[in-house]
């Protein structure tokens, strides 16, 4: 199954994540389809804190992706923000 997850960048204590669509049996921060995202829950001052692509998301959903929990709040909470 294909699904829409984050996959951890960043360094040590100072987390960075993308918004990535993968084939369900990946490892977390293996091999990707498509990249539509990112999220930076460490984001100060002008820094954006969460983008996605609307378009591709929605287009993965429609194709059968799962999000999972973490991914599906994120845009749930931004969608209602904006």
């Amino acid at each position: 199954m294909v699904t829409i997850r984050l996959s951890r960048g960043g360094a040590k204590k100072r987390p960075f994540y993308h918004i990535i669509v993968a084939d369900g049996r990946s490892k977390r921060d293996g091999r990707h389809l498509e990249r539509v995202g990112f999220y930076n829950p460490l984001a100060t001052g002008q820094e954006e804190p969460f983008r996605i692509d609307r378009e591709r998301y929605d287009y993965w959903l429609s194709v059968g992706a799962r999000p999972s929990e973490r991914v599906t709040q994120l845009v749930k909470a931004n969608t209602a923000a904006a």
